[in-house]
């Protein structure tokens, strides 16, 4: 992956042998905002059934009827499936890959760096079309860790390449024994 020079922005310094590297996050992201069309669609069928409704229902209905209706159709097809898309996180720091998910009862799932893990690419057609893909992290212990429909997923899939040999330079230098100091000049002489 190759940085920007003209613009201030680097890679951070690496830290010296035996101390902590500070966590950052690399990337935030959500899964691509097209499984929203639907709801999109909704919307914009109430909002003109209500629109055209308005004053011109039969007899035995009120308006407040048709806005009670329309609320709720637009809360559980529109406003549910949104705010389930948005609470749905993928997090990449320097560390570890986190995945938040839930709106009542939060869950997260952690892949750490260190340990290494394949990552695996699937593009289906639909993605393809819209520039998305899922990304599969496996570790070999625990079930694979799956990144649905992100953005730009070659980029993301370079980035997780990139910090997972980053981590693992760090960790097998750390695990290194540290040279003995050079011994203080004599002050006595």
């Amino acid at each position: 992956m190759t940085m920007p020079t003209g613009l201030g922005l680097s890679r951070p310094q690496t830290p010296a042998p035996g101390v902590p590297t500070p966590e950052m996050r690399v990337v935030r992201t959500r899964g691509h905002a097209r499984r929203l069309f639907w709801s999109a669609l909704v919307l914009i069928a109430v909002a003109g059934i209500v629109g055209y409704g308005v004053g011109n229902l039969p007899e035995p209905f009120e308006d407040w009827m048709l806005f009670a209706a329309a609320g709720a159709v637009v809360l559980l097809l529109v406003v549910l499936p949104f705010l389930v898309w948005w609470s749905h996180t993928y997090t990449i720091t320097t560390r570890r890959v986190i995945e938040r998910s839930g709106l009542l009862r939060r869950r997260a799932r952690e892949l750490s760096h260190v340990r290494g893990y394949s990552i695996t690419e699937r593009r289906g057609l639909l993605q393809r079309m819209w520039g998305t893909g899922s990304l599969f992290l496996a570790d070999g212990i625990d079930q694979p860790l799956v990144l649905r429909n992100i953005p730009q997923v070659a980029l993301v899939h370079e980035v997780l390449v990139d910090q997972v040999e980053v981590n693992q330079i760090l960790a097998h230098r750390d695990a290194q024994p540290l040279p003995p100091a050079p011994p203080l000049p004599n002050a006595s002489a």
